[in-house]
């Protein structure tokens, strides 16, 4: 039963990007839209308590997670550019910086690993913090500074970490929760 609550929840969040977009096509934002980031996001944290609680959390279901975390804020994304795309354009280059660090990422785990990372380092769940503040910011309020740079700013970092951390470790790992502890995994490795 934990396992499928915990699937559960990252399911919620899965389908929750599409609801953002289909409520920006309409050019609703607001407190629905304030609504759907907050429930994304107690499901993104929920899941994640509960399966470390209920020892479910494999590899897969990190996998999961992280997968759906992607989907949810590329359609995120999509809706707040849909909605106030005047507000971001100042930030688009950093946006850019951010997509290109993330393509980055996904080919050389894909590459090296044969399957996308899942660490879950301490920069990432900053950087995702911060993104669901920005994304309340902007699409609940219509206000995009200083939470959208703050938050593109973290995206940068938590993306060359993970850069970093797929270049040292020698064999795919998951949960990896700074390079600090990708250093340690390969001198263990060597060991």
């Amino acid at each position: 039963m934990g396992l499928a609550l915990v699937l559960a929840l990252t399911a919620l969040r899965l389908a929750l990007g599409p609801a953002l977009i289909w409520m920006a096509h309409d050019g609703r934002a607001g407190a629905p839209a304030v609504l759907v980031c907050l429930v994304a996001f107690g499901s993104d944290y929920f899941d994640g308590v509960l399966a470390r609680r209920w020892g479910v959390d494999t590899a897969a279901v990190r996998r999961f997670d992280s997968a759906t975390d992607t989907v949810f804020f590329l359609c995120a994304a999509w809706a707040a550019w849909h909605l106030h795309a005047d507000l971001l354009r100042p930030w688009v280059w950093m946006a850019l910086a951010v997509v290109a660090l993330e393509i980055a990422r996904y080919a050389l785990d894909l590459a090296k690993f044969r399957r996308e990372a899942a660490y879950h380092a301490w920069s990432a769940k900053a950087w995702g913090l911060s993104l669901f503040a920005a994304l309340i910011g902007l699409l609940g309020f219509g206000s995009a500074v200083p939470l959208v740079p703050l938050a593109l700013g973290l995206g940068v970092i938590a993306d060359v970490e993970g850069l970093a951390i797929s270049l040292m470790l020698p064999a795919w790992t998951h949960d990896v929760k700074s390079v600090l502890h990708a250093v340690r995994v390969r001198a263990e490795h060597r060991a």
